[in-house]
């Protein structure tokens, strides 16, 4: 970019003067004196090469008419400095997190609970910033974290990572997906342990590793490993394949949102068999508009500190939610249809 030959001060002035077309009230505007304006214009003329104003028309107070090559200049002028006073808004608004363009990953399994509520109460308060929301599951979002391609990621399990730092937004709990045929859907809660040696249909472990293999913990917790029959990474694809009588499946509770006529969703014990839902950034961000977003994410009724950081950084998972009306556990709102 070429260096201006311009001050803006001089431009400043020169707008002034030539809307006033008297340098009394001109310098009054500028909040100057007459002889430091007649040295602004004066500057500017000899950048120019030639006379901006015919001061021989001068009438009382120190009236003066545009010339030709200041009437040629000055929509230019005024060009510039409304584009200046617009950068320098535009620089401040996303200086304060007020503007700006914010990326966002997401599972969509995550569309119907969690998602809407933070984006909804950031959009509030932050009218004035272009949101960018891409659906993507678990491993593809820590991908694009690290590469820089969004800034903010909500996905389920976040692993410990040292470049990365993970804000929970809330547990949600897991839910036994079943034939609605199947003897066990009989049952209002199923025991964990009730379904070893079922075949199970699962996600792949690729779409999102430490999802997955909290899945597997929990079955590992009651005192079995899966017996995988079917993978798939759409969560109606999974209630479709249950309906079919491939398989079971654990999944978190939003996954009720897929209503099939042939799956039944049942509630799982024990209760502690939740999976947590964080929103990632890099840990050296310091955009505002990061800030912003977890701070929005903060301020939701029944998103909280679901877990806690360590010091490390790192996740502790936090006590049991306490029981809610009837004596079953607190839930995450239901929802979502991708896994990850």
């Amino acid at each position: 970019m070429d260096r201006p030959e311009l001050a803006l001060h001089q431009l400043h002035a020169f707008a002034v003067l030539a809307e006033e077309l008297h340098f009394g009230r001109a310098a009054e505007r500028l909040g100057i004196a007459q002889p430091p304006l007649s040295q602004q214009i004066g500057r500017l003329e000899r950048r120019v090469g030639h006379p901006l104003f015919e001061r021989g028309r001068r009438g009382p107070g120190g009236r003066v008419a545009l010339t030709p090559a200041g009437r040629e200049l000055l929509p230019a002028a005024r060009r510039a400095l409304e584009e200046v006073a617009a950068g320098l808004d535009a620089a401040r608004r996303t200086g304060s997190g007020q503007a700006g363009r914010l990326r966002i990953g997401f599972a969509a399994s995550l569309a119907l609970t969690v998602l809407p509520r933070i984006v909804r109460a950031y959009g509030d308060r932050h009218p004035g910033v272009e949101l960018e929301i891409r659906e993507m599951t678990g491993a593809p979002q820590l991908a694009a974290l690290r590469e820089d391609a969004i800034d903010l990621g909500l996905l389920r399990e976040p692993p410990d990572d040292a470049d990365l730092v993970a804000e929970p937004v809330l547990t949600e709990p897991f839910v036994a997906v079943l034939p609605a045929g199947h003897p066990l859907a009989a049952r209002r809660v199923v025991p964990v342990a009730a379904l070893a040696g079922e075949p199970f249909v699962l996600l792949p472990r690729a779409a999102g590793p430490a999802f997955h293999d909290r899945i597997v913990a929990v079955c590992r917790a009651a005192g079995f490993e899966p017996r995988v029959a079917q993978r798939a990474v759409e969560w109606q694809t999974v209630s479709a394949l249950v309906e079919a009588g491939l398989g079971v499946s654990l999944a978190p509770a939003g996954i009720r949102r897929v209503r099939l006529a042939g799956v039944a969703y049942r509630r799982v014990t024990p209760g502690t068999a939740r999976t947590t839902v964080a929103l990632c950034h890099r840990r050296d961000d310091r955009s505002p508009l990061v800030a912003g977003f977890l701070e929005a994410a903060r301020g939701l009724e029944g998103a909280g500190p679901a877990v806690r950081r360590t010091g490390s950084g790192g996740l502790r998972r936090a006590a049991p939610r306490p029981a809610g009306p009837g004596g079953r556990p607190d839930s995450a709102p239901a929802g979502g249809l991708t896994s990850g």
